[in-house]
């Protein structure tokens, strides 16, 4: 699926001469048919990969594509995931307590789509009466995902449940991919960050720009702000470092499968940091949704209640995995958070900024209960931050309940911690 992208309007002009020289092309027929010709041989040549069939292109109307926005978020595991995100992060003190997710983010996807690549029918489609202009980028986005579809299953990519830091991703990647090869493109080809006016800062900048210029958008939390943008801009960097590696080649055989991976090109491109799973054990209730936030959604975490990027960063630093889970208890509903680090010392810093983070948000001074339990009580609800070991492993663990619950959420000795085994995509 493609946002508006408008941050590379100014790239058009340039671009121009160099698409109009590509003239020796494969005709395609139905709407659209010069601009997929034009997009194709510039993508197979920027991407490595040849299309196996040709990709199909259709018109769509604004009522369609809101059917079809509707459509996507109404299927069971869609509604799974977004109805237990929504209370997690209201938990998390990330988005109001008053929002629905749902019917934000059908406004918001209807304000942003231009075009949209179905994997289910494999067909592209484009929203009748959109700029020319936009239209001819979104084709050669949309182009690329077509190409993915036709080498990884893009649809079993997004239907992964419960691992919403592998996913996140995993669709850095595709989007990323996206971005990048529709830059290159508009630009002939070549090196991206050299041909680029302004350079790859420019590029981020604009995609900002153009993202806070919608007035759903610029209105939304910072988590779904920073979370729609952070395929597209957090993956074409990733992408173009590993064009720089390895020109001709593709991640798909080798994919990144954490945020820390995207974010860090030394955990993935160097000594490669594979995640640790962290499966929770029984816990004083029951579990009525898991997932993982993973180190981006740490550091979004962080900055939502310190509002300070650089302890945000620092404090999400040296993540290596964790695990959430929404619990009902008979006093109502509890969040027992539990993160793993590579080192007693970036345990010990993160520890320090969710002091900062949980006295904003619950506007109360903690209790040390012992060397390593920290204790906040305020509006009928206890937060405690406990640091722990398992395994020789530290660990610092967050818990969200009513304050009629006494004690911990969960028993250090039932969790389990596992090597994150990277699997071919499917």
């Amino acid at each position: 699926m493609t946002f508006r992208d408008g941050f590379l309007r100014s790239v058009l002009i340039l671009a121009a001469a160099n698409l109009a020289a590509c003239r020796e092309r494969q005709e395609y027929e139905g709407p659209y048919g010069r601009q997929v010709a034009e997009a194709i041989p510039l993508i197979e040549k920027g991407t490595g990969l040849k299309f196996k069939r040709p990709p199909k292109v259709e018109a769509r109307s604004k009522a369609q594509v809101r059917a079809f926005v509707l459509a996507q978020i109404n299927k069971p595991l869609a509604q799974r995931e977004m109805s237990g995100q929504e209370a997690a992060y209201k938990r998390f003190g990330m988005i109001s307590d008053t929002l629905n997710l749902r019917q934000y983010l059908v406004g918001l996807l209807e304000e942003q789509i231009v075009g949209y690549y179905d994997p289910s029918t494999d067909v592209l489609y484009i929203v009748e009466g959109s700029p020319d202009d936009i239209v001819g980028l979104t084709i050669t986005h949309e182009l690329v995902h077509a190409l993915q579809d036709q080498y990884v299953d893009l649809e079993a990519m997004q239907n992964i449940e419960g691992e919403n830091d592998r996913q996140m991703a995993s669709q850095a990647v595709f989007e990323g991919q996206a971005v990048y090869e529709q830059i290159a493109a508009m630009l002939g080809g070549g090196n991206v960050a050299v041909n680029l006016p302004g350079g790859w800062d420019r590029v981020r900048e604009m995609i900002r720009e153009n993202q806070a210029s919608m007035p759903i958008f610029a209105r939304a939390p910072l988590v779904i702000q920073e979370t729609l943008i952070f395929p597209y801009l957090s993956g074409a960097e990733f992408i173009r470092g590993f064009k720089t590696r390895n020109p001709t080649g593709t991640p798909y055989a080798d994919m990144p499968v954490s945020t820390e991976q995207i974010l860090h090109p030394s955990a993935y491109f160097g000594t490669r940091d594979h995640p640790t799973r962290v499966t929770l054990g029984p816990v004083r209730g029951t579990k009525r949704y898991e997932n993982t936030l993973g180190e981006f959604e740490t550091r979004l975490f962080l900055f939502q209640h310190t509002e300070d990027q650089n302890d945000a960063i620092r404090g999400a630093t040296g993540w290596d995995g964790d695990r959430y889970a929404l619990i009902d208890t008979p006093a109502g509903e509890a969040l027992v958070w539990v993160t793993v680090w590579d080192s007693a010392v970036e345990a010990g810093e993160f520890r320090e900024i969710m002091v900062a983070a949980i006295e904003s948000k619950t506007k109360v001074g903690g209790t040390a209960e012992s060397e390593t339990v920290r204790v906040y009580t305020n509006e009928g609800r206890t937060v405690r931050l406990v640091t722990a070991e398992v395994g020789g492993r530290p660990l610092v663990i967050y818990t969200d309940a009513p304050a009629a619950v006494t004690g911990d959420l969960i028993d250090v000795a039932t969790i389990r911690l596992t090597d994150m085994v990277p699997s071919k995509t499917p």
